[in-house]
């Protein structure tokens, strides 16, 4: 099967002063279609570097990584690679379905994106608040309006950067079993960087990373994740 993205001993380093820092060390993976896959690792061992390299968002410091089912890196964006990161990052002045639908508006006229923008509301069951504010949101329905966002444009392929981070338990299963469906019955790819083992035994594929190396890609034991 061909792959939405295959990265080869791609690194990532960077400067922090006088120091060099290593962030991500020859890692080599691929995402296949469908796929369903949790990055696990403490904060700091390189997840969030290696998902901005899966999706284009940053170019590695060596190493090659191409989008064989995506095409260039330059067209990732909006549309086949969609982002849901840690915090919400809504527009304050924008209602909900406003900023669920602004991405889409670069790419199609405003009705239909307002079209796509609702059926993903309802899919995340905020059909109900469509006309409120950021302001007006509890932090889960913030968090699930980004999901929304990144789901309305019907991407192939979905990063989530730590989605459940900031939530507590039960607000957390809730976010995480809408996901779940919402990207089973479009189909789309998914993988999701955390370090809560609850969020981890939910994905069928683990990937683990330990000081910026790719340990394995295997089941991992959900007690050394925290």
């Amino acid at each position: 099967m061909t792959p939405l993205v295959s990265a080869r001993e791609v690194s990532r380093s960077y400067r922090q002063g006088d120091a060099k820092i290593h962030a991500l060390k020859r890692a080599s993976c691929d995402v296949f279609p469908g796929e369903h896959i949790a990055l696990t690792g403490r904060s700091g061992s390189g997840k969030s570097t290696l998902l901005h390299l899966l999706g284009g968002l940053e170019l590695p410091s060596s190493g090659d990584i191409l989008w064989p089912l995506l095409g260039e890196r330059e067209t990732l964006r909006p549309g086949k690679v969609a982002y849901v990161f840690q915090m919400p990052s809504l527009i304050p002045s924008l209602t909900v379905i406003e900023n669920v639908a602004l991405p889409l508006v670069l790419q199609r006229d405003e009705e239909e994106a307002a079209g796509r923008a609702l059926d993903a509301l309802r899919r995340l069951e905020l059909d109900q608040i469509v006309y409120k504010l950021p302001e007006e949101l509890s932090g889960g329905q913030a968090q699930r309006v980004a999901v929304a966002r990144a789901l309305a444009g019907q991407p192939k392929l979905i990063l989530a950067d730590e989605p459940t981070g900031q939530l507590d338990r039960a607000t957390a299963q809730h976010l995480l079993e809408l996901l779940l469906g919402s990207v089973a019955e479009s189909g789309a790819a998914l993988v999701v960087a955390t370090h809560d083992p609850a969020v981890a035994e939910r994905f069928p594929n683990h990937w683990r990373m330990t000081h910026g190396v790719l340990e394995s890609q295997e089941v991992p034991d959900v007690s050394a994740l925290v």
